[in-house]
Order: C-alpha cells, then structure tokens, then sequence
C-alpha cells in the first residue's frame, strides 16, 4: 500500500537518474547554478549519502573491500540511507520551499537492485515507499547512456570504478531498461534525455522544463 506524502510542499523536488557514467552530477550542478541565478534557494544532494549516517552507509555498499554483501542486504542498506536522507534532509528542504536535485533517489534502487540483482522491481519499490512515506519527486531527469559509454566515461584518466560500477555491461544493461521502463510508465513526470548530448544542449533542455514547472508552481499558489 503506498503511503500518503504530506503536503502540498512549497518546494520542487527533482531527481537526476541513469546509469553510471551519465553525467547526473554535471547536469545537477549546471542546473543549481542556472536556478541560483534566478535567486532561488537550491539544495544539491546525493545517495546513497546526504546525511552523515548516509554517507557512512554509502561507503559500506559501495567502496570494496568490505566483503560479499548479498542483494537483499544491499537493498536494505540503500533503503536505509534513503529514510535517513528523506526524513532529515528532503522533506525539511522542500517544506522551506528550496529546490531540491538529488543525484539518485528511489529509482536508482528499484533499477539496481530490483533488475540487476533480479531482486524485483515492485519489491524494492515497496521497500522504498515505506522508507521514504512516498516522498515522489516532482520531476526525475533520466540521463540514459549506453552501458559501454558509461564505463569509458567513467573510467577516463584510469580512475577506479567502485563495487557497483565495476559490475559486468549485462548488469548494467538491465539496470538501463529498468530505467526506461519506469519513464514510459509515467511520461508527464520524466525527461529522458541521451546522455551523449552535449552538456549545455542538455543543460538548455533541463532548465527549459524545470522553469516550467517552477512557472506551473507559483500560478497555483498565487
């Protein structure tokens, strides 16, 4: 059963989704940029991560060297950090009317650990409903990247792929399809963008829709 999000908030949430390698934080940043100059208050975050548990979570599932986790305890670990990052920094932000981009939010989990470790999609995602009360973002941003154009870029100037990156281009393939899946079932709340744009043509497009929204936002409260 899906939780009631309270609100209505005075905030925009907007997520940044996709594969690893798809330049989320660039666009993140080059969005919070466009927004500030705007005089609006923008609150950059990420997951796993955002809050000092969080951040210590994320170092537990992702950094190698901590032994096997098994999928179900990484789902659980990912889920954690989220009620963590959803409780003490999402819902605060937005109930004081920032704009809130978060590099990875729910998705991120029901497409890794529900399609890459075949631990099911609706599951995770129920998982996640109940550690976040529903918090949905406003809008999610999927940068979407071919699997083998994901690793070059992220591996250029031989930098180190951590325990998720590093996993095989099939996993990521499905983490992939599970992203695209998800955006064709709710169209009116993605922007699917290829990731191999340039990275001001795209930076244009994300700024195009969130002002949008922004614009449909403050018409409804005035």
């Amino acid at each position: 059963m899906t939780t009631q999000t309270p609100g209505p908030f005075r905030g925009l949430f907007i997520a940044f989704e996709g594969g690893d390698g798809a330049g989320k934080s660039t666009q993140a940043a080059e969005l919070a940029g466009a927004l500030e100059s705007r005089g609006l208050t923008v609150l950059r975050t990420r997951e796993p991560g955002g809050t000092p548990i969080g951040e210590k979570l994320r170092s537990l599932v992702l950094d190698h060297g901590h032994g096997h986790i098994d999928a179900h305890t990484e789902a659980l670990i990912f889920a954690a950090s989220r009620a963590a990052h959803a409780t003490q920094v999402l819902r605060p932000a937005l109930e004081r009317g920032e704009v809130v981009l978060t590099d990875r939010y729910v998705d991120s989990s029901v497409a890794y650990q529900g399609a890459g470790r075949h631990l099911g999609t609706e599951a995770v995602a129920g998982i996640n409903d109940w550690a976040t009360s529903g918090l949905q973002p406003d809008l999610t941003v999927l940068l979407d990247v071919d699997p083998a154009d994901g690793r070059r870029r992220r591996t250029t100037g031989n930098a180190a792929e951590d325990r998720l990156e590093s996993e095989a281009d099939e996993f990521h393939a499905r983490i992939r399809a599970a992203f695209l899946a998800l955006a064709a079932a709710r169209p009116q709340k993605y922007l699917v963008l290829a990731a191999d744009l340039p990275v001001q043509e795209l930076a244009v497009q994300i700024l195009e829709r969130v002002a949008a929204l922004l614009a449909l936002r403050q018409g409804s409260s005035a």
